[in-house]
This record gives structure tokens, C-alpha cells and sequence, in this order.
């Protein structure tokens, strides 16, 4: 295998869509657009997701759905191998079927949740207040189980969040298959990941003091182009043993898409994966609005 180029070197990019469209664009080697097209092509995400690059200098954007991009031509050349190799690029792994007597995930996500100017007030607002954030910890404080840093107190836009989730609690409740309850209490959290940040495996009601949680929200948020690798959301399918619901090996997979939102009950075992930001500068942080309806 040839050694990919130096990280300050620039790489000339050649997008091939379906229908024989391109689109040349360039990058810095370990821009991580560039490794997430890589990905892309290596390892065929089963379900569609949007990407998104911004071109002329961030006045528009590049919009097409993963199952378009047919090839990539790069000069100087970077060569990655297929999911049953050594990828050499960063990638959450491929969920694995189902078994008998596990309870299949089941979440939502939507896109363009906030407007483009609610987007960009947000994004501003934490980056402002980088100064007042606190490392995370967990209710069992456990060391070494998760490394994010955090803001309690936003007002204006935890306000915002909540209004949006009353209005839209019944769809989320339908589209879960969740039988309708009454809401006593929405959390929020807004959450800064930067490099060498995770979760490891947890579940959010698992206390008497969170016993009254139904669902877990996760609103992402992030400057373009994605400054980030990994960080993606891993939900674990679920199996029944002694009236309690245990982790299943089997999982879904749910990428941090900037401006989305995922919604899943809050009993389900779940991660965040590592993540990985070059110049680990705040601002380049994974941002979430994140947190959960109690009933």
C-alpha cells in the first residue's frame, strides 16, 4: 500500500456521482470530509445518510445522498481497503443481524430541525461560552466512563428545545410505537465533545433517580465541514431476562448529522463512540443539545 500524503498536503478530489455528474474539489489530506467519503466508498453504510460539503468559499453546499457517490478519484493518490480489511479510515462498525429473542431498536432521527438562523445563533451561543463549561461525570461516578464537557444553563435555547418536543412528542410517540404519556418534566443539557471524548455503554433510567425517564433526545450540532471523526451514537438491541431488559450483542448505528435530532426510549443500552478532532479546538467540538422526557 502507497503512504497516504503528509496531513498538510493538499488533495485534489474528483467526486463521481450516479448519472455521471463530478464535481472537483479540494481538501487538506486529513480533512474529515475527505475520510468520510473515503468511508463511504470502503464500507457502504446500509442505510442512506445525506452529505453535505460546502464549496464556493461556504456561500453554497453539495448535497447528495451516500448511495450516489459511485467513485472518487484523489491526486496525489489515497488508497483505503474495503470493511474486510484494514480501512484506513475511521468508521463505526456494521450492524449485525438481529437474533431470535432480541428486541430490534428502534429510534428516530430527523433533519433540519432547527432553521438555518436558530442553527447559527445556537452554534454561536456555545462557542461564546466555551469558558463556562464542566467536565461531565455520571450518577454512579465511575471514573474513566465518560469524557465530555458540559453546559447546565442555557435558557433561551433549552426553552426553545422544550417547546419544540411538547409539539412534537405525539409523533415521536407514534413513530416509536409508544403508548402516549404525560410529560412531567423535559431535561436538557447542552454537551461539548472534542478529541479522545466517549460514553461508554450505559442506559438512562436505570436509577431510582432517573426511573421516570421515557426518552432519550440527542440534537446535534457542529461547524461545516465536519471538523469531527467518530462520535457516532450506538444503540443497543435489547433482551427480556428476568423482567429487566439487558443489553443484546446485536445494534444500530446512528450518525452524528449536524442539525438533526434522534429520539429513542431511554431504557435502551447505549454508547458514544470515540471521537476524533485534529485541531482540538473547542469550537471544533461535537455539539448536542441532549436529554430526556420524564413522564
Amino acid at each position: 500500500m502507497k503512504p497516504s500524503p503528509t496531513p498538510a498536503q493538499e488533495v485534489k478530489a474528483t467526486i463521481m456521482l450516479a448519472g455521471g455528474h463530478q464535481h472537483v474539489l479540494y481538501f487538506s489530506s486529513d480533512a474529515p470530509m475527505l475520510k468520510r467519503l473515503l468511508s463511504v466508498l470502503a464500507n457502504r453504510p446500509s442505510e442512506s445518510t445525506l452529505l453535505q460539503i460546502p464549496v464556493n468559499e461556504g456561500r453554497g453546499c453539495l448535497c447528495f445522498p451516500s448511495e450516489q457517490l459511485v467513485g472518487l478519484i484523489t491526486e496525489p493518490p489515497l488508497y483505503v481497503q474495503s470493511a474486510t480489511g484494514n480501512s484506513a479510515t475511521h468508521s463505526a462498525p456494521a450492524p449485525t443481524p438481529a437474533s431470535p429473542g432480541v428486541i430490534p431498536a428502534k429510534y428516530w432521527q430527523i433533519d433540519n430541525f432547527f432553521s438555518q438562523k436558530e442553527l447559527d445563533k445556537l452554534r454561536s451561543h456555545a462557542i461564546q461560552r466555551e469558558s463556562e463549561f464542566v467536565p461531565t461525570s455520571t450518577s454512579t461516578g465511575a471514573e474513566n466512563y465518560r469524557k465530555s464537557l458540559v453546559l447546565y444553563s442555557f435558557p433561551q435555547f433549552s426553552e426553545l428545545m422544550r417547546r419544540r418536543l411538547q409539539a412534537i412528542l405525539p409523533e415521536v410517540c407514534a413513530k416509536l410505537e409508544i403508548a402516549p404519556f404525560p410529560v412531567s418534566q423535559i431535561e436538557a443539557q447542552l454537551t461539548a465533545h472534542n478529541d479522545g471524548h466517549f460514553y461508554k455503554l450505559h442506559n438512562d433510567n436505570g436509577s431510582k433517580e432517573t426511573a421516570t425517564r421515557v426518552l432519550t433526545y440527542v440534537y446535534y450540532f457542529y461547524r461545516e465541514p465536519k471538523p469531527f471523526d467518530g462520535g457516532e451514537l450506538v444503540i443497543y438491541d435489547s433482551k427480556l431476562q428476568n423482567n429487566r431488559y439487558t443489553k443484546a450483542e446485536t445494534y444500530k448505528t446512528v450518525e452524528p448529522r449536524n442539525n438533526s435530532i434522534v429520539f429513542f426510549p431511554s431504557h435502551y443500552m447505549h454508547e458514544v463512540l470515540p471521537i476524533h478532532c485534529p485541531s482540538q479546538k473547542f469550537a471544533d467540538s461535537r455539539f448536542t443539545i441532549n436529554g430526556w422526557i420524564r413522564q
